[in-house]
C-alpha cells in the first residue's frame, strides 16, 4: 500500500497513434501533483487517456492539474479522456460543475473507441 503522500504514474501506449494511458495508483492531492504534472509534460505527450481506478480521491489542487491538462489538449488539438473515476472523485468533478466539460469513460476500451470514432469524424 502505498503512503498517503505518494502516486505512482504508469505510462502506456493507447492503441491509437499517438495515445498514452496514464494509470494513476494513489490520490492526487496538492502532497502528490508534482510528479503527475512531470509526467504530463513529456514531450512526446499527445492524446492522454488517464486511468483513475486506482485513485481513491483528489483534492481541487489535483482537479486543477487535470483542468490544465485538458485545456493543453484542446489547444494543441490532442485527445483527452477520464476513465473509472472513483465515486468520490465524480463527487469533487459533479460539485465544481466540470463532469460536464471533461469527457469521461467507463474504462480505457471505452475511450479508445471514443477517440477512433473521432478520428474517423474528423477526416
Amino acid at each position: 500500500m502505498l503512503p498517503m503522500d505518494e502516486i505512482q504514474i504508469q505510462r502506456t501506449p493507447g492503441s491509437g497513434t499517438d495515445v498514452s494511458i496514464l494509470t494513476l495508483t494513489g490520490p492526487l492531492t496538492i502532497a502528490t501533483l508534482f510528479d503527475f504534472q512531470t509526467a504530463l509534460r513529456e514531450p512526446d505527450l499527445k492524446s492522454t487517456i488517464i486511468d483513475f481506478s486506482a485513485v481513491p480521491y483528489m483534492d481541487s489542487a489535483g482537479l486543477g492539474v487535470v483542468l490544465s491538462h485538458w485545456a493543453h489538449t484542446q489547444r494543441h488539438g490532442s485527445k483527452f479522456a477520464l476513465v473509472a473515476m472513483s465515486d468520490k472523485v465524480r463527487v469533487l468533478l459533479e460539485m465544481t460543475g466540470v463532469a460536464k466539460l471533461l469527457p469521461m469513460y467507463s474504462t480505457v476500451a471505452d475511450a479508445e473507441r471514443a477517440f477512433s470514432a473521432s478520428s474517423v469524424a474528423s477526416v
